[in-house]
């Protein structure tokens, strides 16, 4: 292998924003932190969680006037 090619390969912390820290070993030397790790992720918990980053589905209800499906009033039959 050439020298000076290849990026350092350092120990790393990973801070998950649910208080999960995974050490590793990564190119990154500083302290890595994420909003969703194994720990939270639905896909590997199984239960089902709404992340809503900067208020997006907010602003995609506001856009296209779509009211909260709780607070819409019912029609009458």
């Amino acid at each position: 292998m050439k020298k000076n090619v290849h990026p350092g390969y350092y120990n790393t912390k990973i801070i998950c924003a649910c208080g999960n820290a995974i050490e590793t070993r990564a190119t990154v030397k500083e302290v890595l932190h994420v909003e969703i790790c194994s720990s939270c992720h639905p896909f590997f918990t199984g239960k089902q969680k709404l992340v809503d980053t900067a208020g997006r589905i907010e602003r995609f209800r506001r856009k296209y006037g779509m009211k909260d499906q709780k607070s819409a009033p019912a029609t009458p039959a």
